[in-house]
């Protein structure tokens, strides 16, 4: 047996984990080691006991590392163990990486940058908005979004990864065949073809309240930092930043509403020191080492103008009458964009506050300098 299969093998077994294997595997050795020896010699090694010695030798001779990857190749999904060149670096580094990686989908090397985005399943409109508009930048900028495939913040930013035609990453909580939510299953799909699901539970393992707070310490240990949009204080999200912190990672959070529940998970750990993020340099600053401050200022101007302004038919119309203006009075404003001016008065000020048009003495507007780098952006449906 070699010590690939000795990996496969021992993540099947229950009641031991990662640092249990660790600890079995520097006392005897090597992985294969542990699956020969005797079950006195396991139970000999601090942590183990004969409890779990005997779990062991139970359940060792019954399973099959070749028959667990035929059943995954099944599926469309390849192992990867520690003894593999494949196995993803970030996550070799923490205190208790997985014994095994069940993989649909590529594995790349850019991935090494990678950011976490989290957050609760009973998202908010703000909240499902923050999690897309933020993701869709930072994939647009280079990171590799890692995420849970779960209801809410998770799925939000999965799909504005994919949007942006970047890359994303899906830990699951339980076996590859049990995909979990169900009605994720197209986007899971959807991943394989723009990154990667992944898992370090075997087949047959339904995902439960167990099963999660594990699959979290991939969700960080994959990546450079963990953005929590929307939590409860006690909800997994703020699980996944505490293994985040354990891990040496970076916490940043999105702010939302006082009166709402899933702010206080955010605010808790703003108020402990977490970055505040409200746009893409905001996560930038975060990552000075892999972002030199002109490289930041190159990729906040790339921001996507339609997602940065999601523009309406009448701030479209303003912004397209401003394009080739250094200025406009207001009332050459209303004729050049055809608008009533009362209408007019209130898009300037949503404008205004978007950050998109300045106000100029004499009743002028004109557009911000930084809009000047997109091309003409076209209006969103609404009003």
């Amino acid at each position: 047996m070699t010590s690939r299969e000795a990996y496969i093998v021992l993540n099947q077994i229950g009641n031991i984990g990662p640092v249990r294997v660790r600890a079995l595997c520097e006392a005897l050795g090597s992985p294969e080691a542990v699956l020969s020896a005797s079950g006195a010699a396991l139970s000999a090694v601090r942590g183990v006991g004969p409890k779990v010695a005997e779990g062991i030798v139970a359940q060792r001779d019954g399973l099959d590392a070749g028959r667990e990857e035929k059943a995954a190749a099944k599926l469309g999904a390849r192992l990867i163990t520690p003894a593999d060149p494949e196995y993803p670096p970030p996550l070799k580094a923490i205190y208790d990486p997985p014994l095994c990686l069940y993989v649909r989908g590529a594995l790349e090397a850019k991935d090494e940058q990678a950011l976490a985005v989290v957050g609760t399943r009973r998202a908010s409109h703000y909240g499902a908005a923050q999690a897309e508009r933020l993701s869709f930048l930072a994939a647009k900028a280079g990171f590799t979004i890692v995420s849970g495939l779960a209801r809410g913040i998770d799925t939000a930013a999965h799909r504005a990864a994919l949007k942006a035609g970047g890359r994303t990453i899906a830990v699951l909580g339980g076996g590859m065949d049990r995909l979990y939510p169900p009605e994720n299953r197209a986007l899971a799909e959807e991943i394989c073809a723009g990154g990667a699901l992944m898992t370090e539970f075997p087949l047959g393992r339904e995902p439960d309240r167990t099963t999660f707070p594990y699959r979290n310490r991939i969700v960080s240990g994959l990546s450079k930092g963990v953005l929590v949009v929307e939590a409860g204080l006690n909800s997994g999200a703020m699980n996944t930043a505490e293994q985040a912190l354990e891990q040496g990672r970076s916490v940043m959070a999105v702010p939302g509403r006082v009166d709402m529940e899933g702010s206080r998970g955010p605010h808790r750990l703003i108020q402990n020191g977490a970055r505040l993020v409200e746009d893409l340099p905001d996560l930038l600053k975060e990552f000075e080492f892999l972002f030199p401050p002109d490289e930041q200022a190159r990729l906040a101007r790339r921001q996507d103008a339609r997602q940065r302004l999601t523009l309406a038919p009448a701030e479209a119309a303003i912004v397209r009458a401003l394009w080739n203006e250094p200025e406009l009075d207001f009332d050459e404003l209303i004729r050049r964009a055809d608008l009533p001016s009362a209408r007019l008065m209130t898009v300037a000020m949503q404008l205004e506050m978007k950050r998109v048009i300045r106000r100029l003495p004499g009743r002028r507007l004109a557009l911000m300098e930084e809009i000047r780098q997109w091309d003409v952006p076209a209006a969103e449906d609404g009003t």
